[in-house]
């Protein structure tokens, strides 16, 4: 009876001790607290997605300096640097695109194409990604055959444009947009503006970068592929 009334001290000692170390520990380390993290991958200027996001919770000890804390806090905002998988978003690593800069807002190897094309200004907003149609000009006047010139451009900046047709009358809805291309594509597009009938924006839907093969082209007859 000595011996087992002595290990039940013991053991209400060893209890306490453990639970004022556990005590101890949380002291420091502090309350568990949200982190931002991202999910996969985000190149540098791309915006930020719920998708991308996750919320780790970890001891308030080792939260970085300047984390975020939740998707709200980023939300429409781009990636001012790369981010891989997993890592912790921090304030310096988001930007809204008002900050002044040197250069344009893209990144290195492309530019910003300057058109007025064809396209609802409610559908076509900043942000959102679109393919480019470009109707070329018949040797009669009329209009000519529409190929699929490009495919899945973002658009920078954009909004309602008024122009008039050829004989005066007004056009449909026009919208005057800037888009993140290539050179190549930046020089093609301007060579669009200025010779060919229309171009015209169809905007696609969120989170859709398909591709379908290139080259569709359909003729003035309607025929093609």
């Amino acid at each position: 009876m000595l011996l087992g009334g002595l290990a039940l001290v013991l053991g209400g000692v060893a209890a306490s001790d453990m639970a004022g170390r556990e005590r101890a520990l949380d002291e420091r380390l502090g309350d568990p607290v949200s982190v931002l993290v991202s999910r996969d991958a985000v190149a540098e200027g791309d915006r930020l997605r719920p998708a991308d996001l996750a919320i780790r919770r970890v001891p308030a000890r080792y939260a970085p300096r300047g984390a975020l804390q939740s998707p709200a806090e980023v939300a429409g905002l781009r990636a001012a640097t790369a981010i891989s998988p997993g890592s912790e978003i921090l304030a310096g690593m988001v930007e809204d695109g008002t900050t002044a800069t040197a250069g344009a807002p893209v990144r290195r190897g492309e530019r910003v194409a300057e058109v007025v094309a064809a396209g609802s200004p409610d559908l076509v907003q900043p942000g959102t990604r679109a393919d480019v149609l470009i109707t070329q000009e018949a040797r009669d006047g009329a209009a000519g055959g529409t190929l699929l010139a490009l495919q899945d451009v973002e658009v920078l900046a954009a909004a309602p444009a008024a122009s008039a047709g050829r004989d005066g009358a007004p056009t449909g809805a026009l919208v005057a947009a800037s888009l993140r291309v290539t050179l190549r594509q930046a020089v093609y597009l301007a060579a669009a503006q200025s010779f060919a009938r229309e171009i015209r924006l169809l905007p696609r839907a969120v989170g859709d970068r398909r591709r379908v093969p290139s080259g569709i082209h359909v003729q003035e007859n309607l025929t093609g592929r």
